[in-house]
């Protein structure tokens, strides 16, 4: 099949189903992220139970997403999503409640956030993976693409803003809105997806979790694109989060870099999104155009060498145009990532190899973020807006040398040929998943 008849193969109405489900619950996200650290200002005025807030949104990232992913691929993805959907909806709703009876307290507040955040690593990690199953193999570029384009659109450009007029209404509404997006988007998930995504797996009877667990490791740490992939971008990912931890600092206030105030530095973050979306929008073009590798190794050079702009030009424009480079090769790079991780990786590992690979990517972000004000306390903050980028680009060399366009084709090719022996034994379907409707 040509390039230009695979870009004109339909993305289907369950893709279309599943990028609803993701704005929807996106949206939610965004008023929960920006609207609770405002209301929890009016139950307390202690620094550590405010930081507390994103500590317990994003612990469960790190300390459940191996075992969450041995679940998604041992279960009905949709229904994984659905259930998950649903318990946030609770959640929402019995905040609600508290908030609008003048019993929403701090412990509360804090237990409502880790249900969220729980609820989200499950969620996140089935929808995920459910891209491979809704759209043809060809498309999947242009699938992960207006994923990660609607989701930084319902997070940055709608959730963010419209939580502080939510919130002006009443603590109740910063509850209640979410809910009923919440419960929105399971109505899509019933509606559109479920009992109509087919997912063959094979049934292994008898497997432990820890096997489960190991199989997936051992597939990652020992493929030659992904684990090369994963590593460096858990590297831009760690020096990224201890660069825009101090990058406030340098920017921000008269003694600054830059001497910003706050509304322009708050400019600056919406640039990057700015950046980000158009990313979104010619990731596709760019598959259909340049080879995989080349085209997230070029991304990452040049998100991370244009970090040092910030650091070593006085000259706003320039800033404002390097950030808005900076968001657009990061969203490139993130398309480009997760598209090959779909391909590459077998159905059945899906759920595996991606929950290893958030651990890593999520995990190292807080670290790196302590480890920047450390950095920059002690040397200076040159020394970790100069370091990272740098350290960043040997890593992304590394890589491109590593991983040229030819491993990715050999692998590719590795794992259809799996797939051909595999479809000529019939394979058991698990047990609650409905075929393809037609």
């Amino acid at each position: 099949m040509s390039t230009s008849t695979a870009a004109r193969e339909p993305l289907g109405p369950r893709f279309a189903h599943l990028v609803t489900f993701s704005g929807l619950s996106n949206l939610a996200d965004g008023l929960i992220l920006v609207g609770l650290p405002l209301l929890a200002l009016t139950l307390t005025r202690s620094p550590v139970l405010i930081s507390l807030i994103s500590a317990f949104f994003t612990l469960p990232w790190l300390l459940l997403s191996l075992h969450v992913g041995v679940l998604v691929d041992r279960t009905d993805r949709v229904r994984l999503v659905l259930l998950a959907t649903l318990a946030r909806v609770v959640a929402l709703v019995v905040a609600a409640v508290l908030a609008t009876t003048g019993r929403l307290t701090m412990p509360a507040l804090l237990a409502l956030v880790l249900v969220f955040g729980i609820a989200e690593v499950v969620a996140d990690s089935a929808s995920s993976v459910l891209v491979p199953a809704v759209v043809p193999r060809s498309r999947l570029g242009a699938a992960n693409s207006r994923m990660l384009g609607v989701q930084q659109l319902a997070n940055s450009f709608l959730g963010a803003p419209l939580a502080g007029a939510t919130l002006a209404l009443g603590a109740g509404w910063l509850f209640g809105v979410p809910a009923a997006l919440c419960g929105l988007a399971a109505l899509v998930v019933v509606r559109g997806l479920h009992g109509r995504v087919h997912v063959v797996r094979p049934v292994r009877p008898g497997a432990s979790i820890g096997g489960d667990l190991r199989e997936g490791l051992r597939f990652l740490w020992w493929h030659p694109v992904i684990r090369p992939f994963l590593v460096t971008s858990t590297v831009l990912n760690f020096c990224s989060s201890a660069y825009f931890a101090v990058l406030v600092l340098w920017v921000v206030g008269p003694g600054s870099f830059l001497g910003l105030t706050s509304r322009s530095y708050g400019l600056l973050a919406a640039v990057l999104a700015v950046g980000a979306l158009v990313g979104a929008v010619l990731a596709e073009p760019l598959l259909r155009r340049v080879g995989e590798a080349r085209l997230i190794t070029t991304s990452w050079f040049f998100n991370s060498g244009l970090l040092l702009v910030p650091a070593l030009v006085r000259d706003l424009r320039l800033v404002v145009a390097a950030l808005a480079l900076v968001g657009f090769s990061n969203m490139v790079g993130n398309v480009v990532s997760q598209t090959m991780r779909q391909r590459l990786v077998p159905e059945r590992l899906l759920g595996r190899v991606g929950g290893a690979s958030r651990v890593l990517g999520y995990g190292c972000m807080p670290i790196g973020a302590a480890l920047g004000g450390v950095v920059g306390q002690v040397f200076g903050l040159p020394a970790v807006l100069v370091t990272g980028p740098v350290v960043s680009v040997l890593f992304v060399a590394w890589a491109a040398w590593k991983v040229p366009q030819r491993v990715v084709d050999q692998a590719d090719a590795a794992l259809a040929a799996d797939i051909e022996v595999d479809s000529e034994v019939e394979p058991e379907v698990d047990a609650g998943v409905a075929g393809v409707t037609g």
